[in-house]
């Protein structure tokens, strides 16, 4: 098997008691054996989200999520207003338009954040938005948004508070009742660490009333009136056949973010976050987007003049056996990720950044051999987690 060591924005590594779960054999989907797993994993799931509403699970990538919230809220004609700063808010925005909605964007510069009270604004010019969407960590700048503070902004205003945690939840932090998220959507294979293919939402009381007031919804098997139909069922059940064996993996995955504690993950993500940065100023080279705005769970970096991504990251993977990411979209080869996500501690840390050392050193970079290291030596301290 590649042993390359996987230190990109997703899919993360995956515990082996996680893929262990895996193999247990397939149960029926429609039985109280299976009910009782799809219960507690969604119940893990509210935990998870830091929220008293009721999550489901979807057989799909975060992507599905995303078109749930919105193929199940707007009806043609619908204005939904979305913060576009990067490669995901631009597909909230592609999906609202897919369904026929109206898109009404903020765009921001990709590697800053949005101004909360851009979102004020345009709320007051437009009195008939019916939604607004954010993505929290744009995983193609290595930028959080603010969502905290949008959701202050949101509470004065009647549209639905639509939030992207892809990236974020269980790394960040992320509270859908106290920030009054309406739908918050989240995929499985980043922060959760749990393999590639399920997606989870969860929707506030208006939310399911806007849900309600759609009269003929534009899709079938993301109809979410069905999922809570079939989610309040004794047994508990999936609408469709689920992938059983990942949500297995899933159940099994929440169940370790439990012992670890949620609060205890979230800081070891904003260390190794820290440490990162900390890290590649050391090396010389130049963070991407603003550091006051930098994720918790990606940091996007700009590649060094005179080198390119082929030979930095190909050096990595190649030769050092670590995978990094590239720039997407016009930042195609003007940047390179490292993903800091899921189970990462600081010896995986220590690995891409030697690697990062002297992949540079080959290109002919005067590097302090060693400084970077130190550099995640001296901020992933025990005493720190």
């Amino acid at each position: 098997m590649d042993e390359t060591l996987l230190m990109i924005p997703g899919p993360t590594r995956v515990a082996q008691r996680v893929l262990k779960a895996m193999s247990e054999n397939i149960v029926n989907h429609r039985s109280a054996l299976f009910g009782k797993i799809l219960s507690e994993t969604s119940e893990m799931m509210s935990d998870v989200f830091r929220t008293n509403n009721k999550s489901y699970l979807l057989t799909g990538s975060g992507t599905a999520a995303m078109e749930a919230a919105i193929a199940n809220i707007i009806e043609p004609g619908d204005k939904v207003l979305n913060v576009v700063g990067g490669k995901f808010g631009q597909r909230f925005s592609q999906i609202v338009e897919a369904f026929g909605g109206e898109s009404i964007r903020i765009d921001v510069e990709w590697g800053k954040a949005v101004n909360p009270d851009e979102i004020g604004y345009a709320l007051e010019e437009n009195d008939d938005i019916k939604a607004v969407t954010v993505v929290h960590n744009e995983t193609s700048t290595g930028v959080a948004n603010p969502i905290k503070e949008i959701g202050k902004i949101m509470s004065d205003y009647d549209a639905l508070y639509v939030v992207d945690t892809v990236s974020s939840l269980g790394g960040d932090e992320v509270d859908v009742d106290g920030y009054g998220i309406d739908i918050c959507v989240t995929g499985s294979q980043k922060c959760l660490a749990a393999p590639p293919g399920m997606a989870a939402i969860t929707l506030s009381d208006d939310a399911w009333s806007a849900v309600e007031g759609v009269s003929n919804p534009r899709t079938y098997y993301l109809n979410l009136k069905k999922y809570r139909k079939s989610g309040d069922a004794e047994p508990p059940e999936t609408p469709y056949t689920p992938a059983v064996s990942l949500i297995y993996a899933m159940h099994e995955a929440l169940k370790v973010i439990m012992e670890e504690g949620l609060n205890n993950r979230i800081k070891r993500h904003k260390l190794a976050a820290e440490a990162t940065r900390n890290a590649i100023k050391a090396l010389g080279l130049e963070l991407f987007p603003d550091e006051s705005v930098s994720s918790t769970t990606v940091t996007a970096v700009r590649l060094p003049e005179g080198v390119t991504d082929g030979e930095l990251r190909g050096t990595m993977r190649n030769k050092y056996h670590v995978e990094l990411a590239g720039g997407q979209d016009h930042l195609k080869g003007k940047i390179f990720r490292i993903g800091h996500m899921g189970n990462i501690t600081h010896r995986e840390l220590i690995t891409t950044i030697s690697g990062l050392e002297m992949t540079l050193r080959e290109l002919g970079f005067e590097v302090e051999m060693g400084e970077a290291v130190a550099a995640v030596a001296d901020t992933y301290l025990p005493e720190n987690l």
